[in-house]
């Protein structure tokens, strides 16, 4: 067999971002000046719990408040100027207050799932109080968001908006791909599934579509923020892929059951097909449960129609501890015309524990399996009977950052790696979840200098292996 050409790409990395915006492009108020003394709604509201309003002060002598009118009282930020304290009130109680030791000049209220976070801004925004609400009220609860309204309340606020809840980071990218398998690009742009980071754990999270500049591998933008219907709740489920039927206009829906992970219920891949375009705008998903042929939890997703017959790799999780995780890739077929139908076991990496990020990549006319093993700090490449070829030459970030291969560049051939981090905000206040500088690596060609070093390590390392067989001493390290 060939040797293939992602196994030769050198990745180097070129672009490093960081999307982080308390709320996303889909803003649905955005007014200049004052709500007045007394807290009012906005004529908007949310369509899931993921949501953010902000305001900007304009003065330090007054308080303000902002949130969501909900049925059973407000949930909402409410800043004292004069005593230099803030506070965190559901349904009329308050959970949390703090003092401030100097003024603000915004005040904002994040809601991710049942979490809200209260954040200030001196300069950057910071967040300083954080509740789950749910002891008080679900907000998952689609006849609760329903009747959600934005509010707020202040004279000195400069400026009112609300909208969708931006990223804290991004993560699991993964390319939307059309039904022939092509990376689906349009006007320049390649677009990506990716999880927005949430101010919390998992079920802050949630999902949407980005576009990347091929010309310019940091100009990205979120396009799209996709919510799911399922259970009788409104959630983040995230870390899924996008399949779009170019001629039929439909769209094809993987994503995982993180919007709810708790480790006694495990994690599981859902589905639907939409006439909906995902591609732009907010959009709540009603989805079904994939089954997969594994007996345990299952996540990461990636759909692709191989030789005319469906593949579906996935992760699956054999243990949630103590004491940790244990996750590898899997790997499944189908030779009916509905990739969810009749579903059979290839085969399972049973020597890897800390192993996801399972996506399906063109290698020419072949296909390939990717994944990220934290435990060896590398990106395994397997065939599509899951026997490992060998490993990605690219860095090895923190956290274990997923190997999304895509032709990029301006000629659209370059072999890119996009990928993430474990870089974290707030993690002291908010807790792990905030990861994800976006990062994109490239193939950059070696230069006879570096090519002439690695032959001639090579080499060097082939010698001692010779001369240990032998007997004889063992080539001194090199200083």
């Amino acid at each position: 067999m060939r040797t293939p050409a992602i196994l030769q790409a050198r990745f180097r990395e070129v672009a490093r971002q960081r999307p982080r915006d308390l709320l996303a492009p889909f803003v649905d108020v955005d007014r200049p000046g004052s709500p007045g003394p007394d807290l009012v709604g906005l004529a908007s509201g949310p369509r899931a719990p993921f949501c953010a309003v902000v305001l900007d002060l304009d003065g330090d002598d007054d308080g303000a408040a902002c949130g969501l009118l909900v049925p059973g009282g407000p949930v909402l930020a409410r800043y004292d100027a004069g005593a230099r304290h803030v506070e965190l009130v559901a349904a009329g109680v308050v959970l949390e207050s703090a003092p401030l030791a100097e003024g603000a000049t915004g005040l904002a209220c994040v809601v991710q799932e049942n979490r809200v976070t209260v954040l200030v801004r001196r300069g950057d925004w910071t967040p300083v109080l954080g509740a789950d609400v749910s002891p008080r009220i679900d907000l998952r609860v689609p006849a609760v968001v329903g009747s959600a309204e934005y509010a707020a309340q202040g004279r000195q606020v400069r400026r009112v908006r609300a909208g969708v809840s931006g990223p804290a980071g991004v993560r699991d990218p993964q390319v939307v791909r059309t039904t022939d398998g092509r990376p689906l690009v349009r006007d320049g742009r390649l677009f990506l599934t990716m999880t927005s980071a949430g101010l919390g754990f998992f079920r802050q999270a949630s999902w949407g579509v980005w576009t990347v500049d091929l010309a310019d591998p940091s100009r990205v933008e979120q396009v799209a923020a996709l919510f799911s219907h399922r259970d009788g709740l409104l959630l983040g489920d995230h870390a899924g892929q996008l399949l779009v039927d170019e001629a039929t206009g439909r769209t094809r829906v993987l994503v995982s059951s993180w919007g709810d992970h708790d480790p006694a219920t495990g994690v599981h891949v859902r589905t639907s097909v939409t006439s909906e375009d995902l591609l732009s705008g907010v959009h709540v998903l009603s989805t079904e449960r994939l089954v997969l042929p594994t007996e345990v939890s299952a996540w990461d997703p990636s759909l692709a129609r191989v030789g005319g017959r469906w593949l579906l790799a996935f992760t699956e999780c054999v243990s949630f501890g103590p004491p940790r995780y244990v996750f590898r890739p899997a790997l499944a077929v189908t030779d009916h015309e509905d990739p969810t139908r009749d579903l059979a076991r290839v085969a399972a990496d049973g020597t890897r524990e800390q192993t996801e990020g399972t996506l399906l990549v063109p290698d020419g006319a072949d296909w390939l399996v990717l994944a990220s093993d934290r435990d060896a700090a590398e990106y395994p490449v397997y065939d599509t009977g899951l026997r490992r070829l060998g490993a990605l030459q690219a860095p090895y970030g923190s956290n274990i950052p997923h190997p999304m291969v895509v032709p990029g560049g301006r000629d659209g051939r370059t072999p890119w790696l996009v990928t993430f981090d474990g870089t974290s905000w707030h993690e002291d206040a908010l807790g792990y979840g905030t990861h994800g500088d976006l990062v994109v690596m490239a193939h950059v060609p070696e230069t006879p200098g570096e090519l002439f070093r690695r032959r001639a390590g090579g080499l060097r390392r082939a010698a001692g292996r010779v001369r240990r067989r032998l007997g004889g001493p063992a080539a001194r390290p090199r200083t």
